[in-house]
């Protein structure tokens, strides 16, 4: 596993938690808080615009909420 440092979870109400997180070489990934260990990655730009997304309202789908 690359050594990934994890910024605060981002929580919506009555959902799961994620968390966006960055390696030494510049690539991001996502995770569910709490289990890192299983994470996705991508390029910053599309994470940061999937959380938009998400926060939007535009995936409650994919996330159960609607």
């Amino acid at each position: 596993m690359p050594d990934i440092t994890w910024e605060d979870a981002f929580c919506g109400e009555g959902a799961s938690c994620y968390r966006i997180g960055v390696d030494g070489e510049g690539n991001s990934y996502i995770a569910v808080a709490g289990a890192e260990a299983a994470y996705l990655t991508d390029s910053a730009e599309s994470l940061r615009q999937l959380i938009r997304d998400i926060k939007a309202g535009k995936a409650d789908h994919l996330l159960g909420g609607g």
